[in-house]
């Protein structure tokens, strides 16, 4: 099954979840408790902490969920922070979600240290759903914005081309998949 967050950010091949760490968890929890699906992909439109660049598409199967706070040692979780469903070993971009974005580019750059490299709203509330169902999952992201002073104003900016990218991308994938 595909999703996606919802609202501005829909596609023709994928269902809508919801905006935000708290929307995603409730409606894929609802919808794995009725209908468990056999594997989750999530496509959306991501910020860059500063190594991939705008339009860039990425795929990851890993998330985070680390608060702007705890980059200055300002805050501390019991909460596993980390989630991840590659079984391949493989090094993945780490997707930061959080219910807010990033505007400070010097906070962006303590997440690259951290390996993390990108953040999306929804993703790490996917994945935590998908290990709890024990569904297999992963993720498809094109970058829309640096996190930086003017990460909405280029989120504007650049979200309908990220979408149609996003679009042709996760379109052929699937036909190669259909065609095997």
């Amino acid at each position: 099954m595909i999703i996606c967050a919802g609202n501005s950010e829909t596609f023709s091949f994928a269902t809508p979840m919801g905006v935000g760490l708290i929307e995603t968890a409730m409606n894929l929890a609802r919808l794995c408790l009725f209908d468990k699906p056999e594997f989750l992909l999530f496509v959306g439109t991501a910020g860059s902490y500063g190594d991939q660049k705008i339009f860039d598409i990425v795929e990851s199967k890993t998330a985070a969920n680390i608060e702007l706070a705890f980059l200055n040692n300002d805050a501390y979780t019991p909460l596993e922070n980390v989630i991840s469903t590659n079984t391949t070993n493989t090094k993945d971009i780490i997707v930061n979600s959080s219910n807010y974005i990033t505007t400070n580019e010097d906070l962006a750059k303590k997440f690259l240290k951290f390996g993390i490299g990108i953040e999306n709203m929804e993703y790490f509330s996917v994945l935590s759903v998908a290990k709890e169902f024990e569904i297999p999952a992963g993720g498809v992201f094109c970058i829309t914005n640096y996190t930086n002073k003017n990460a909405h104003d280029d989120f504007l900016k650049n979200h309908a081309e990220a979408k149609a990218l996003l679009e042709t991308y996760v379109t052929k994938r699937i036909k190669e998949l259909t065609s095997r």
